[in-house]
């Protein structure tokens, strides 16, 4: 249960939840963002940062949310489930901070299972819109190639992962390449961007199979990963709905991961965005943190200490 509490510097929720069950033996990651925007004038603002606590993949153990707020906020979950903040940022500056505790399952995603496509007769009327072309995932520009190059294949996880390797050998990862106004025929087109496209243009190619896919957005610690040494971001990824049970993929990385911690999802970015602003107001600071910690050692609120974390090296380590 989230309780509001007014402070000097604006509005706080926090709180403890235990909803989900997450496979044991479990982890805890430590994610959060702190954003600073300058608006010129009253500016509404929707904020979507929050981890999801409808899912069996993780467990909110604390958190707190903070934000400059006149009069009141107003939190409510958007068509898609996503847990939305949104209010008016008053001008001058605005300081967002997120910080959460969450448990997540030490094991890694589970790709490796033999799971059909279900069959479009079979789609519940709330799935069977991730079938369709959006704004980002025009699909509809993508049957031919999409027959053609994974037509052959029956087995629907197969399609998916043949769809993430052909991402991963025909569009290259740079950083800071990513364009708000890019749909995946134009990634494909240009052969490069961000997790951002990888996501799209994986979720296109799979719709375009009659697979229904949904756009994905979290945090992705470096488990079992040497760190990269490119400062946090928060990262795209995508699911596929197999045997009536969303499956996560990640086209950027195309292996296994560890300790994904899911914010929102959607259709495609524009569903997901971590916020969306009406005016001119600019982000003129971001920082991202997902790390896993010792929960004995860490809470939130704690200074950023990434001398805490356990996470970074490929040997992966429990609390």
């Amino acid at each position: 249960m989230y309780e509001f509490r007014n402070v000097p510097t604006g509005n706080m929720i926090h709180g403890n939840t235990g909803a989900a069950a997450v496979p044991f033996p479990t982890m805890t990651v430590r994610v959060g963002c702190r954003l600073v925007y300058e608006a010129v004038q009253p500016t509404p603002i929707f904020l979507v940062v929050r981890p999801r606590t409808d899912t069996n993949d993780q467990i909110v153990v604390s958190e707190s949310l903070t934000f400059r707020s006149e009069p009141s906020s107003e939190q409510y979950h958007d068509p898609f489930g996503n847990i939305t903040h949104r209010w008016t940022m008053l001008p001058g500056q605005t300081e967002v901070i997120h910080d959460a505790l969450v448990q997540v399952s030490s094991l890694p995603d589970d790709s490796n299972f033999k799971k059909f496509s279900v069959p479009i007769g079979e789609i519940t009327p709330d799935t069977i819109r991730y079938t369709l072309p959006s704004r980002y995932c025009d699909s509809d520009k993508l049957l031919a190639m999409a027959a053609q190059q994974f037509g052959y294949l029956v087995n629907g996880v197969d399609k998916v992962i043949a769809v993430c390797n052909w991402v991963q050998r025909n569009i290259t990862y740079v950083t800071c390449s990513g364009r708000p106004d890019l749909s995946a025929s134009e990634v494909i087109a240009r052969g490069f961007g961000v997790c951002r496209d990888f996501a799209h243009v994986a979720i296109a190619l799979c719709r375009a199979l009659n697979l229904p896919t949904r756009y994905v957005t979290g945090h992705l610690p470096d488990i079992g990963c040497v760190d990269p040494g490119t400062p946090m971001d928060f990262h795209a990824y995508f699911e596929v709905y197999l045997e009536h049970h969303w499956r996560v993929f990640d086209a950027r990385f195309n292996v296994p991961r560890i300790g994904r911690v899911k914010i929102a999802h959607g259709l495609d970015a524009v569903d997901a965005s971590f916020s969306t602003v009406y005016g001119q107001a600019q982000l003129t600071y971001f920082q991202v943190w997902a790390y896993q910690v010792n929960p004995a050692v860490v809470r939130v609120g704690d200074p950023i200490d990434l001398s805490l974390r356990l996470d970074g090296t490929p040997q992966i380590r429990f609390s």
